[in-house]
């Protein structure tokens, strides 16, 4: 997806509303679409069976009612992924079938315990269901792609290139301009494009550590994230097909030893010089996500002074900013 139609910086609802509504839901995205975003975020992850289906995380125990469920009691295990060990119920555990009788829930109620009042409402949604609810939209509304944990689902037999690239070809979205696709592994979005997915391309940065596919092959030699964003690997990414940059909200807002924040770093000014777009994740209004001097009454859960963050963040000729409240980005982008 381009800004050529929309203002700058583009407005992505992280996981739909997920601010106003529990995540990935029907209610968050059509709620995103009604609220002016310009495009939407998706995580994708497989079902036992192959079907692409639309979780933050593979492991739903937070964003589902999957504990409550007697019948998949047995599921419960433990996992390494990414290197990370995660005990829950797993998506690659069950079949389409199956997940399609979980109901969603709010990932963070201690945060947003409005958002709680919707859960049971909704249920899981397929990667397909989305792509229709897009369709029939009445104006034309982005897609931004997010594969996840792409490595991890190859080593069980589940190749997410081939699987959403299939998908996206089934419904007429390989080559549509309102899609982009995003991961944090290159191997997976240069694998997407092999198998003829024409979208732009976005390589998701952590502000520490190494992408998942380089550990797998090089362990802890692996090349860092942060070498990605110097000059030399800026270039690098574009020269391989790399259309974009994201970055962790981190790596784009200075901050001193006590945690206030001061200001912009010089990544997207980087980004651009490589000739790459730049992206940033994750705008959130509430006092935990924001700098000490930003914070205000409420505790964590209160609202801080989003506005002078948000709008730092697009003081930075930042192309596209992720909010979880893609109403105040918007209000945050109308004042600028």
């Amino acid at each position: 997806m381009t800004s050529g139609t929309h203002p700058t910086p583009l407005v992505i609802a992280h996981r739909g509303a997920s601010g106003h509504r529990p995540e990935h839901t029907i209610s968050a995205y059509q709620l995103a679409i009604a609220l002016g975003a310009d495009a939407i975020e998706p995580d994708i992850v497989p079902t036992r069976d192959g079907v692409l289906v639309l979780r933050h995380e593979n492991e739903i125990s937070g964003t589902t009612d999957v504990a409550e469920r007697p019948e998949f009691a047995e599921r419960r295990t433990t996992k390494t992924i990414d290197g990370m060990r995660h005990t829950g119920w797993f998506t690659e555990d069950f079949t389409w079938a199956e997940l399609a009788t979980l109901r969603s829930r709010e990932r963070l109620p201690q945060l947003r315990p409005h958002n709680t009042a919707f859960n049971g409402l909704d249920g899981i949604l397929r990667l397909s269901d989305l792509l229709a609810l897009l369709d029939a939209s009445d104006r034309p509304v982005g897609l931004v792609a997010e594969i996840k944990h792409a490595t991890y689902f190859a080593s069980l037999g589940l190749p997410l290139d081939r699987l959403v690239a299939e998908e996206l070809r089934a419904a007429g979205w390989h080559d549509d301009p309102r899609l982009s696709v995003e991961s944090f592994e290159l191997e997976v979005l240069h694998g997407i494009r092999a198998h003829g997915v024409s979208a732009p391309l976005v390589y998701l940065l952590e502000a520490s550590g190494a992408p998942a596919d380089r550990v797998a092959r090089g362990g802890r030699s692996a090349r860092p994230y942060s070498a990605d964003l110097t000059p030399d690997g800026l270039t690098e990414l574009r020269a391989s097909g790399i259309a974009g940059i994201s970055v962790d909200k981190r790596l784009l807002l200075r901050a001193d030893a006590a945690g206030n924040t001061l200001g912009v770093t010089s990544v997207v000014d980087r980004a651009h010089a490589a000739g790459l777009t730049a992206f940033c994740w994750t705008l959130r209004p509430e006092n935990r996500f924001l700098g000490r001097n930003l914070r205000r009454e409420g505790g964590s859960a209160g609202h801080g002074n989003w506005l002078e963050e948000f709008q730092l963040v697009m003081s930075s000729r930042i192309d596209g900013v992720f909010a979880d409240h893609p109403d105040l980005a918007i209000e945050a982008r109308s004042r600028l």
